[in-house]
């Protein structure tokens, strides 16, 4: 009997209508992160059969509210053992007995077989960012194989993106050091016009990560770089 699994990641508070469908039908759901609010986990749960397992785990720019979330977890599903986190550096050397890896955090998908182990990482069906696509998986397990399917979901109705296509052209680096003198003058109570006028800024790009800062406590300048994906380095 096949075991269908939806595997999805970073859906940085959008949960589209086409990745609810494929949710309904599958047997499992398995979240590899950054995903934003309780919301989605709420809606996630709503949209699942009653009885499907549901995992996931805590991605880097989610915020105080996933603490509950683990890190990195191991779970069975059809007779297959798992190991689920968000960045693929954080997967430990000594896997011992898990056969499947599923990971998040590039944005970028990927299927890979290395030593007779499955590195599954379905990409980003959330919210998009410049040219990124919008993809998810639906594993299906067999008892003695697997097969991976790979979903590339339209763009559709959705929020707009964050960040303004032009930041799509400036190095990451140079972006970084953007976000971090926004935040220290944030961090000194000034305002989001005055920011911007005097860094020489677009305003909208500043009350951007202004807003990330505030709905995200603790989150540093690189997890906002993250956050409106324009490190397109696929760490």
């Amino acid at each position: 009997m096949t075991m269908k699994i939806a595997v999805l990641s970073d859906t940085h508070g959008l949960l589209r209508p086409e990745v609810q469908t494929v949710i309904r039908d599958c047997d499992a759901v398995i979240h590899a992160g950054d995903i934003d609010s309780e919301k989605i986990l709420d809606e996630i749960e709503k949209e699942k059969k009653t009885d499907a397992p549901f995992f996931a785990v805590r991605g880097n720019c989610d915020g105080e509210w996933a603490k509950k979330l683990p890190l990195s977890e191991k779970f069975s599903l059809g007779g297959w053992n798992f190991y689920l986190t968000h960045r693929k550096k954080d997967v430990p050397e000594d896997l011992g007995d898990r056969q499947v890896i599923v990971f998040g955090h590039s944005h970028k998908f990927s299927e890979k077989v290395k030593d007779g182990r499955l590195w599954l990482n379905p990409g980003s069906c959330g919210k998009r960012r410049f040219r990124d696509e919008i993809t998810m998986a639906v594993l299906c397990l067999e008892e003695t194989e697997w097969t991976v399917k790979r979903l590339d979901v339209s763009r559709g109705s959705e929020e707009p993106g964050t960040g303004r296509n032009e930041t799509a052209e400036i190095p990451s680096e140079d972006l970084l050091k953007r976000i971090e003198k926004i935040l220290k003058k944030m961090d000194k109570g000034q305002q989001v016009s005055r920011i911007a006028a005097d860094l020489g800024l677009d305003e909208a790009f500043v009350a951007q990560i202004c807003r990330i800062r505030v709905t995200h406590p603790g989150v540093t300048a690189h997890g906002i770089l993250d956050k409106v994906e324009v490190n397109r380095t696929g760490r």
